[in-house]
């Protein structure tokens, strides 16, 4: 049964209580991740300020979960630093959670000089604008796995890895940790700025271009077959609550104690999770219970060089912060595609699914005794 929001017991023990009543201010809110963090903050009890572009795409998990008129909505850019200034100053946030950035490793050779722009510029203008604010305790930034400079095919990545990136995206990414660390080092005393490097996130409500997951379903609702470039591609997949929780944790922990989590942390799944592309599309035809796909690498000669293998060490997540992924790879396949065949035969409100899905995560993580489940 579909409750439609979190019971009070629940939602008053995940992460200590920390967001309850504080003001959480999300950059790039309007995204895919980005709505899944604004709808749990909601839930918790936070007062979410959004600062993002318009919605990325059509259709859009923003506007599906009609979140526009339940926080405070503001359209501006990062790389608009006097309005992004105006905007902390005005709502005074406790907590920044930074996700705003052009997300999309094949958009970045398109158009490699807005990539860093966004992605570069704006991670020195949310720091700075933080510098000059007297409210904010604590802001979280998510880079990327692809933060890394790649040290060879099947070698899981730890955060002390050297960082870099052949591709612009992977560049941007390594260069936002490398200018968070100088914001921490040189304005902050080392307090109150974490990065996070997570997997590749999936889950409902995505529909950005040349994701795998948005990909499948568009060609399963059209009756296409299913177009893949890298079928043996290995990435460390991950349900989007996943990083989620691990973000809304070390935002929790940095507000308590910034001394000891102001580092970068990777989020990523169990080392089991780390599958091929071919297995989370063979997967999602299973769930999907029809569908075909093909290999076109051998086609798609003029395509944007990628890795052939992306995996991360989350070891010292497990041992410092007690994070840990949760959903297996196949309930994360599972939860993704039962979301999208809800949405395509609208039979349910997807608000209310979305926040069922929080729940039985939640409660997931409490029997497993995690402690930001409240243990």
């Amino acid at each position: 049964m579909l409750h439609g929001k979190f019971g009070k017991l629940s939602s008053k023990n995940l992460f200590k209580g920390i967001y309850e009543g504080k003001t959480v201010l999300v950059t790039g809110h309007t995204g895919f991740i980005g709505s899944w963090l604004t709808l749990w903050l909601q839930s918790l009890g936070a007062k979410v300020v959004g600062y993002s572009l318009e919605p990325p795409t059509k259709p859009s998990l923003f506007e599906t979960l009609d979140l526009e008129n339940e926080i405070t909505h503001i359209i501006g850019d990062i790389q608009d630093k006097q309005n992004l200034s105006d905007n902390i100053e005005k709502y005074k946030p406790e907590i920044v959670i930074h996700l705003a950035a052009q997300p999309l490793v094949r958009a970045s050779y398109e158009d490699p000089a807005e990539t860093f722009r966004t992605n570069i510029l704006g991670t020195v203008n949310i720091l700075d604008s933080i510098r000059k604010s007297d409210s904010v305790s604590a802001c979280v930034v998510m880079t990327s796995d692809k933060c890394y400079q790649n040290l060879g095919p099947n070698r899981f990545h730890k955060e002390t890895d050297p960082l870099g990136g052949s591709d612009p995206y992977s560049a941007s990414k390594g260069a936002a940790e490398i200018i968070t660390n100088s914001f921490r080092n040189s304005f902050f005393n080392e307090e109150s700025i974490a990065t996070v490097r997570a997997g590749n996130v999936i889950g409902g409500g995505d529909w950005a271009k040349d994701r795998i997951i948005p990909d499948c379903i568009r060609a399963l609702t059209t009756d296409k077959q299913i177009m893949v470039r890298n079928p043996s591609s290995i990435r460390p997949w991950q349900f989007v609550l996943e990083p989620i929780s691990g973000i809304l944790w070390l935002g929790s922990k940095l507000y308590t104690r910034p001394e000891k989590y102001s580092e970068a942390w990777n989020l990523g799944p169990n080392q089991v999770n780390d599958m091929t592309v071919e297995k989370v599309v063979q997967n999602t035809i299973k769930i999907w219970n029809k569908g075909d796909w093909v290999d076109i690498s051998k086609e798609s000669k003029d395509q944007p060089n990628e890795l052939s293998s992306l995996l991360l060490d989350s070891t010292k997540a497990l041992n410092s912060l007690e994070w840990k992924t949760i959903y297996s790879f196949e309930t994360a396949i599972s939860e993704t595609i039962s979301w999208y065949k809800s949405y395509y035969n609208n039979d349910i409100s997807m608000k209310d699914l979305s926040v069922y899905q929080i729940e039985q995560y939640s409660k997931t993580a409490d029997q497993m005794n995690i402690t930001w489940a409240g243990n």
